[in-house]
C-alpha cells in the first residue's frame, strides 16, 4: 500500500515538471518627444486654417506584453503558443490591450513551423535594414485624416492577419522560405490573402530578402481627405492589392578592415492597390548603423533615409525623410535612445491629384528608456 501511495504521490509530482512553463516577457518603451507638425492647405475656403503645434510629448512606442512557450508531444514535434497584447504605457488609448500576435501551432524539425491564429504579415519578416526607432519607426503612416490630425507621412508597412495561417520553413544552408494564408470570412466576400517571403543569410556579412504578398498588407481602407472639392470632408476608400518589398544589408567591416562595425542597408517597396484611378505607390529606403567603440557600454549610432511616391496609390502624395539617433545599452534589455528626424510631404486630392491639399512639415526630437524582460 505504501509503495502505491508513492508511485501515485511521485506520479502527480512528475505531471507539473514534465510541462514547459510557460514564459511571460514583454517590452516598455517610453520617450519625451518634442513634435512641431505643421500643415498649410492649399485652394481651400476660408473655414479650414493650417495647422502649426509643437508640444513635448511622453509616449510609448510598441510597448507589450505576452506568453508564449511550447510543450513536446513527440521526439521530433512540439505544440507552441502565443499570447502578445500591445500596452499604451503612456495612457493615450482608452483600450488598454491590443491584440498583437496570438497564435497556436506545431514546430517539426523536419517540417518547419506552422501558426494559427492572428499573425503578423509576410513583410515583417523583412526589417533588417530598417534602424529607426522611437518616434520615427513610422512606417505604415500613410493618410492625413483630418486637419486636426498632422503624420509624418510614410509607405505601407506590415500588418497582421487573422484568421490566418502561417508557415516558416526549416532553414537549409541560409536559405528560408515563409509562407502565409489568411482567409476572408466576412459575409459576402472572396478576397482571401496569401503571401511569401525568401531570406538568405549564409552568417557571411550580408543578407538578401524578398517578399510579395496579394491582398495582405495591401488590404483594407483609407480615411483621405479631400480639402479641394468638399472642404474637410473624408473620402473612405476600399482597397486590395498587391505588394512586393526587397531588402539588403551589407557588414563593411567584415570585407573592409576598419576599426569599429558598420553596416549598411536598403529597401525597396512597390504596392499596387485596385481601387480606381490609383498609381503604384513606390518606397525607399537606406540605412546605416555604426558601433562606437571605447565606451564603458555598447552604443551605436544611424542614419536612414526613407522616399515615398504616390502614398496610399494616390498620384503625387510625394514624403521625404530622415533621422540619425543612436541607442546606449546599459545591459542587453536596458536601452537608451535618442534621435532627430524632419519629414516632408505633398498631400493631394484623391479626386484630383493634379491638386494639392497640404505641405506637411513633422519635426522631432526624442530621448527615452527601453526596458526589456
Amino acid at each position: 500500500m505504501k509503495r502505491i501511495l508513492f508511485i501515485l504521490a511521485s506520479s502527480v509530482l512528475y505531471i507539473p515538471m514534465a510541462q514547459a512553463a510557460p514564459e511571460i516577457y514583454g517590452k516598455a518603451f517610453v520617450v519625451a518627444d518634442y513634435v512641431d507638425q505643421q500643415a498649410d492647405y492649399d485652394n481651400l475656403n476660408d473655414s479650414v486654417n493650417d495647422a502649426d503645434e509643437n508640444a513635448l510629448q511622453i509616449n510609448s512606442h510598441f510597448s507589450r506584453i505576452g506568453v508564449r512557450g511550447s510543450e513536446a508531444i513527440t521526439d521530433s514535434t512540439d505544440v507552441i503558443y502565443r499570447l502578445e497584447y500591445g500596452v499604451d504605457i503612456d495612457g493615450d488609448d482608452s483600450q488598454v490591450l491590443q491584440s498583437r500576435d496570438t497564435y497556436l501551432g506545431l514546430k517539426n524539425e523536419n517540417y518547419g513551423e506552422l501558426r494559427l491564429g492572428h499573425n503578423s504579415s509576410i513583410f515583417s519578416y523583412l526589417y533588417g535594414p530598417i534602424v529607426n526607432r522611437g518616434y520615427w519607426d513610422n512606417l505604415g503612416t500613410r493618410t492625413l485624416g483630418d486637419n486636426e490630425n498632422v503624420a509624418a507621412l510614410n509607405m505601407l508597412d506590415y500588418t497582421r492577419s487573422k484568421d490566418s495561417a502561417l508557415w516558416i520553413a526549416p532553414e537549409y544552408q541560409g536559405l528560408q522560405m515563409i509562407m502565409q494564408y489568411a482567409a476572408d470570412e466576412s459575409a459576402g466576400n472572396s478576397d482571401n490573402g496569401y503571401g511569401a517571403a525568401l531570406k538568405l543569410d549564409k552568417g557571411m556579412g550580408y543578407t538578401a530578402a524578398v517578399a510579395y504578398s496579394k491582398d495582405i498588407e495591401a488590404s483594407g481602407s483609407i480615411d483621405t481627405l479631400d480639402l479641394i472639392n468638399d472642404g474637410d470632408e473624408v473620402t473612405n476608400i476600399s482597397y486590395g492589392g498587391d505588394a512586393f518589398r526587397g531588402t539588403l544589408t551589407f557588414d563593411i567591416d567584415r570585407y573592409i578592415d576598419i576599426a569599429t562595425p558598420l553596416t549598411l542597408g536598403a529597401v525597396y517597396q512597390q504596392a499596387d492597390y485596385d481601387f480606381r484611378g490609383s498609381d503604384k505607390e513606390k518606397g525607399l529606403i537606406l540605412s546605416g548603423k555604426i558601433g562606437l567603440n571605447h565606451l564603458s557600454h555598447p552604443a551605436s549610432m544611424y542614419i536612414q533615409y526613407n522616399k515615398t511616391d504616390n502614398l496610399n496609390g494616390i498620384s503625387n502624395n510625394d514624403s521625404d525623410q530622415i533621422v540619425v539617433g543612436g541607442e546606449y545599452n546599459f545591459k542587453d534589455n536596458m536601452i537608451a535612445h535618442a534621435y532627430i528626424g524632419q519629414n516632408w510631404a505633398d498631400y493631394t486630392s484623391p479626386t484630383d491629384p493634379t491638386q494639392s491639399v497640404a505641405d506637411i512639415e513633422v519635426f522631432a526630437v526624442g530621448a527615452g528608456l527601453e526596458y526589456l524582460f
